[in-house]
């Protein structure tokens, strides 16, 4: 199956028509789309009309964007004027936003053809996509298993060839650790990169939107559509802070003089499997000229406590407006305004986002929140200043993205905490706000994709995919497919 970016080329120079990709897609969709499960809604007339009116937009000369004809999925967590924004959540079932998202408007105007929205853990709680209040996501490589979360959805629907590119969002490794068990590249941003408009909030302060693919180069021509400065986003960096470079630019030119920093101590815990993946693609990367350096993060242990208290605590924050009351679903039992309220989140919600919200309220409750929100900010400070220390002496840190390969589905759902340390690899990257790619490097013993996380200085995405590409070109784990 071609890439995102040879699909983009073969529509620009008339060798295949939009309608012609759009239509292999949905012929794929309906193959295989029932037994993965990875999209909530299609779009298939609508998708099929935009990739009518781009065909004759070529035929006729006129310009068109850069993803020009190319089908795209998205998680349905970011708001489209057309269709459901769901969530994945009862309360969300029926709500259709009156607006595009930013990084749909960015879409639309790069002439991409927007296919369908993908599944998700319930507004993106979750590291497995079980949590969907709506329908079950299975991984592509072996359906009795988790296509990772909370972006499964997108990360299974690029694995199966359902799209060409997806859009993923990471508070805590949502975008990496599903890439990683489906075998795709999944790309985090630098926070403030990507402008969050539009897309619905879990942890304000941790949310990024970033872009699924099948390999580093497509990762870099989707973000190059959606990165950039967007002022109704008060944390989207203006371009005078921080530039937005074309990231295809110099891809394909090496980091001369690469300096790598590995913890040692950390890889420790991750499997066997895993280790010697990671420990396989470090020593391909020395041979390529790499200075691997061993140093310490000693406040990464510190990352799973603060990120849970962090982010449950701005959870609670952001689900508090779904009362029953403006929009969304609403209690038929209630008797009175309490009721309604109550009542509507109690049907609604799913188990995971009522255990997060009754984390984050005590968290922040009188007598607590000195005890717990506060500390977990200090600890969050503490972690960005390791990754500061780490990127003054080297270029880039490489870890794993997961301890493990993808799990069986049902395997951690009744044990919470075992569930949350699938993210303990991913999460500190979002507490610093720091940009991470996962790219496929390798399979363990019952051929599961293992996944392989690079994480750099803020807003240095170019050298991160540089650093990615790297590896990339010397082997061909990304362009293993699970399916026909």
């Amino acid at each position: 199956m071609d890439t995102l970016k040879q699909v983009r080329d073969k529509i620009a120079c008339g060798q295949i028509k939009s309608t012609e990709a759009v239509n292999f897609v949905f012929e794929r969709i309906e193959k295989y789309e029932p037994a993965i499960g990875a999209y909530l809604s299609l779009r298939k007339e609508r998708a099929i009309e935009q990739a009518r009116q781009i065909d004759e937009k070529i035929a006729a000369g006129r310009p068109v964007g850069p993803l020009a004809g190319v089908p795209i999925a998205i998680k349905d967590n970011m708001c489209t004027a057309f269709g459901a924004t769901t969530c994945a959540s009862k309360i969300l079932e029926n709500f259709h936003a009156p607006y595009n998202a930013h990084v749909v408007e960015k879409l639309n105007a790069a002439d991409a053809v927007i296919i369908g929205k993908t599944n998700m853990d319930e507004f993106a709680m979750g590291s497995s996509t079980e949590n969907s209040g709506l329908k079950r996501t299975v991984n592509p490589w072996d359906t009795l298993r988790v296509p990772g979360g909370s972006s499964g959805g997108s990360a299974a629907a690029v694995a199966a060839g359902l799209c060409f590119g997806s859009l993923g969002s990471d508070t805590g490794g949502s975008i990496r650790q599903p890439a990683s068990f489906c075998g795709v590249t999944g790309l985090k941003p630098t926070y403030g990169r990507v402008s969050r408009y539009g897309l619905v909030a879990y942890g304000s302060s941790l949310d990024q939107i970033g872009p699924l693919t099948q390999d580093v180069t497509d990762a870099a021509l989707l973000l190059n559509v959606i990165a950039g400065h967007d002022e109704r986003d008060s944390t989207s960096v203006p371009e005078t802070m921080a530039p937005v470079p074309d990231y295809l630019d110099q891809l394909e030119t090496p980091i001369a003089g690469l300096n790598i920093a590995t913890v040692p101590h950390l890889n420790k815990g991750a499997d066997a499997s895993v280790q010697k993946a990671l420990q396989e693609a470090l020593n391909l990367y020395r041979s390529l000229g790499a200075r691997i350096i061993e140093i310490q993060m000693p406040h990464f242990d510190y990352a799973i406590g603060a990120y849970y208290i962090i982010a449950t605590a701005e959870a609670s924050s952001n689900l508090a407006r779904y009362d029953g009351v403006h929009y969304g679903y609403r209690s038929k039992n209630a008797q009175d305004y309490v009721e309604v309220y109550s009542k509507s989140r109690e049907a609604a919600f799913g188990q995971e986002v009522k255990r997060r919200i009754m984390l984050g309220t005590y968290a922040l409750s009188s007598g607590y929140y000195d005890a717990y929100y506060l500390k977990a900010l200090k600890a969050r400070n503490l972690i960005r200043g390791d990754f500061t220390k780490v990127f003054e002496q080297a270029d880039c840190l490489m870890l794993p993205v997961s301890p493990t390969t993808a799990f069986r589905i049902g395997e951690k759902t009744d044990d919470p905490l075992q569930m949350y340390l699938a993210d303990v690899y991913t999460i500190a990257v979002n507490l610093a706000g720091v940009p991470g790619i996962s790219i496929h490097c390798g399979f363990d013993e019952n051929k599961l994709p293992i996944g392989l996380q690079i994480v750099s200085a803020p807003f240095s995405e170019d050298k991160l995919l540089r650093i990615a590409r790297m590896y990339e070109s010397q082997t061909d784990w990304h362009a293993r497919k699970p399916l026909n």
